[in-house]
């Protein structure tokens, strides 16, 4: 099962019993007063996979050229199913997601993205010129010695 289901493991094992006894995935959604959506995904897996739609499976990364023979297979004609079993991928929305994907924004969106946060520009620190330098150093004397001129300012008698 995925992490994410709503069924328990209880619910589920009960619906792939009654998926084997022939039951669809409403009916199966009324006797055992479910709700749909997990049990229509659960459905679609058992289908694909029988036994193995409890298993629960590992996100696996998928070649470029993989990606792009399944998606040119889909869009001249083959269903998502029969491509899904035969590839064993998750579920037949992965061969549409990648078909939308590359009618979107053609072969360079099935190409792998890096993961992550970019890389942080370097903290060297620059090589500044003299001149440079010395106009720092010139603006943080004007600011010490106007600092010093209104705390002289403050202490002197004749402002009281």
């Amino acid at each position: 099962m995925y992490s994410r289901s709503t069924l328990s493991h209880s619910d589920a094992v009960s619906a792939i019993e009654l998926f084997e006894q022939g039951f669809t995935a409403k009916s199966v959604t009324i006797v055992l007063d479910l709700t749909g959506a997990p049990v229509q995904m659960l459905y679609e897996h058992w289908q694909s996979r029988g036994e193995g739609a409890l298993v629960t499976r590992e996100r696996r990364q998928y070649d470029f050229l993989i990606k792009l023979e399944i998606v040119l297979r889909h869009i001249n004609g083959e269903s998502g199913r029969s491509l899904c079993e035969e590839v064993d991928l998750p579920s037949p929305s992965t061969v549409a997601n990648w078909t939308s994907i590359y009618r979107r924004d053609g072969e360079d969106g099935l190409r792998p993205k890096p993961r992550g946060r970019p890389p942080a520009m370097s903290q060297e620190p620059r090589a500044e010129s003299e001149t440079e330098a010395l106009r720092r150093e010139n603006e943080r004397l004007r600011v010490e010695v106007a600092y010093l001129g209104k705390l002289r300012a403050l202490k002197s008698p004749e402002r009281r």
